[in-house]
């Protein structure tokens, strides 16, 4: 098997690397994937570099709060994980750093031009498509009929069956609110979430909460990243997930270093192992995550959501991870859609 750029280097210096970890402060890593991920993939880091990390689990719009909250005496080294466009967001207020890896020749396109449309502040490690999913027992049970696209979630049979996590904490729901803003004009996709906001019983903090509510039959409809939904699928979960009919769009899980951060050159060798095609299968198709890696390289489960039968929008990563089009739209969120009457 032909080794990465990573992999040739790593093992050219990891008989060396733990008596120089000894001498460094952990590394720490605020890590916006889901958790199972965030803790291979640092146990693995350690065993390859011999370094030692502490990692926090937080959603993207926690993690963006805190490192803006500690810009004066940055806590993290590493943000790893959560769509691209709050990554783009910390990189435009200064709170992230430029890092050109020498594995950019080994990611796909999308994972290059998104680093260079970040300043290369930001790196993509994975592509995720943004759908729902339900539980067909729960459907069936209370004769619901099965969503295909974004209009039938305003269904008044759906009232209180359906579930999303809030923009203001979630990266996940973010991009949804990006998306349906992209893909039908500001002022219909407003009315469109505020007819939503009738059948929605709870906006979490998380956005793989709802994914998890729907796998539990806690609710019948979730909306979130289509191959977080596969994995409950592979898990046995009674759940169909979709690509809505009408288009959708995407994140571009991503990989940051963090401005100010004391392990600086650890940071950069975590990125660069992050990038790697054998990282990226340990967390991806090895815990069967069936989101798409960015390397080249790396494994892709066939039961991956297959991003050629969707009707995926342009998504504008530079326009709505902005920090003054962010703030602006999750403002008019929280006044016309959240706080509406049900």
């Amino acid at each position: 098997m032909r080794l990465s750029l990573f992999g040739l280097a790593l093992t050219a210096a990891v008989s060396a690397a733990p008596l120089a970890a000894q001498a460094q402060a952990p590394l720490t890593i605020y890590c916006s994937i889901l958790e199972e991920q965030c803790r291979v993939g640092v146990a693995a880091f350690e065993k390859a570099t011999g370094a030692k990390v502490t990692m926090v689990r937080k959603s993207t719009g926690e993690a963006l709060a805190q490192i803006r909250a500690e810009a004066a005496n940055p806590r993290a080294d590493v943000w790893w994980g959560g769509p691209g466009d709050s990554h783009i967001q910390g990189a435009e207020e200064g709170l992230t750093v430029e890092y050109k890896s020498p594995m950019l020749p080994e990611l796909h396109d999308w994972a290059s031009r998104f680093a260079q449309q970040s300043g290369y502040r930001a790196t993509g490690t994975y592509l995720g498509a943004l759908g729902f999913g339900y539980n067909t027992k729960i459907l069936a049970s209370r004769g619901l009929p099965e969503p295909k696209c974004w209009a039938d979630l305003l269904d008044p049979k759906y009232r209180d069956e359906v579930q999303v996590s809030d923009p203001n904490s979630s990266g996940t729901a973010y991009v949804m609110l990006a998306t349906l803003v992209q893909l039908m004009g500001e002022d219909k996709s407003f009315e469109y979430m505020k007819a939503l906001h009738k059948n929605v019983n709870q906006y979490t903090k998380s956005g793989a909460a709802p994914v998890k509510a729907v796998a539990l039959g806690e609710t019948a409809i979730g909306i979130a990243f289509m191959h977080d939904m596969v994995t409950m699928i592979a898990e046995g979960a009674p759940v169909k997930t979709v690509a809505p009919c009408e288009g959708t769009g995407y994140e571009t899980g991503s990989v940051s270093i963090v401005k100010g951060g004391k392990n600086t050159e650890l940071a950069q060798k975590f990125v660069d192992w992050s990038l790697s095609a054998e990282a990226q299968k340990l967390v991806g198709a090895d815990l069967k995550i069936y989101s798409i890696p960015s390397n080249k390289s790396a494994a892709i489960s066939p039961d991956a959501p297959k991003l050629a039968e969707m009707k995926l929008i342009n998504y504008d990563v530079p326009k709505y991870g902005s920090v003054a089009e962010r703030t602006r739209l999750l403002k008019k969120w929280d006044a016309e859609v959240k706080s509406a009457p049900r």
